[in-house]
């Protein structure tokens, strides 16, 4: 792994938690529960490798149409690892921010989250954004919303500026990662990835380990990144 060359923002769509408890004959909430408890060491490897901005696909809109109990215990998992892993984010001096929509989220789910961002907002090493009732669609139409609602004159307006109306003004995605097999991006912050180089693998993301992911960001060392203009 070359030091020198770490992508500043990593995306994670964090695919195959319910086939990776199938292939176990487990039910499909064990399965989240493993992929919450790797997302915990996978997301500090991810910081001490240099990365700045992590953002994670932990809920999306459209998976309001699972079952109640499934969104149940997903709600519940969420509550549970916002207040258990505080002090990880303290003793790693990382801030926590959620990109999404707040309706239909419960009101204990709105708390934790409320909770952490106020307690990391000082913090400086990196920041984590969890996407969490996110749809990318949605963002811009937010965004476009937020705009009309200030009455802003657009007929100068770039795309830095409209950044600043997306849910978090954060930095364009360099690297993004799917886990699971599955080659689409599943309505996930689209605006922000550009020009940001994609990795698609078959690995489910209970198993995508610490190992697995320095072998991407050894391939992502090893694209050519243009940003559409033509090296000399």
């Amino acid at each position: 792994m070359d030091r020198e060359i770490i992508p500043n923002h990593v995306a994670i769509i964090m695919d195959g938690n319910g086939r990776w408890a199938k292939k176990r004959n487990l039910p499909r909430s064990l399965g989240h529960k493993a992929g919450s408890e790797n997302l915990k060491k996978l997301g500090l490897h991810i910081f001490k490798c240099g990365v700045r901005v992590l953002s994670v696909y932990a809920f999306s809109t459209e998976n309001f149409k699972r079952s109640p109990e499934e969104i149940d215990y997903l709600m519940n998992l969420f509550v549970k690892n916002f207040k258990k892993e505080l002090k990880v984010f303290a003793e790693n001096n990382i801030r926590v921010v959620f990109s999404g929509r707040k309706e239909p989220l419960r009101s204990d789910v709105l708390e934790a989250m409320d909770e952490v961002v106020e307690a990391t907002r000082e913090n400086t090493g990196g920041i984590f954004n969890i996407c969490l009732n996110y749809g990318s669609q949605y963002e811009i139409v937010d965004a476009v919303k937020r705009i009309v609602l200030e009455k802003k004159d657009v007929s100068d307006l770039t795309p830095k500026e409209f950044e600043k109306y997306l849910y978090q003004d954060l930095p364009p995605i360099d690297f993004l990662i799917r886990t699971s097999g599955e080659y689409r991006l599943s309505n996930f912050m689209m605006y922000q990835l550009a020009y940001a180089e994609f990795y698609f693998t078959d690995c489910l993301f209970p198993d995508f380990d610490d190992k697995k992911f320095d072998e991407a960001l050894q391939i992502f060392q090893n694209r050519d990144r243009r940003f559409g203009g033509v090296k000399k």
